[in-house]
């Protein structure tokens, strides 16, 4: 299930970071998997995870 950034911070830190951090960071692609935008909106999946390097490897995305 899809959740937006501010629901998945608020379950995940205390106090959640800002929405213009979230929204960079759903930007760069640190989340997996990847936030998803509609709109004007990020979503990502409720069980998401942050990581500084959250792309997956290049051998994961060609076996796909």
């Amino acid at each position: 299930m899809k959740v937006s950034l501010e629901k998945w911070a608020a379950r995940n830190y205390d106090p959640p970071p800002h929405i213009d951090t979230l929204r960079a960071w759903a930007r760069e692609g640190k989340f997996y998997p990847p936030a998803e935008k509609v709109g004007k909106a990020y979503y990502v999946d409720e069980h998401a995870v942050f990581s500084k390097d959250a792309r997956r490897r290049l051998v994961h995305r060609i076996a796909a």
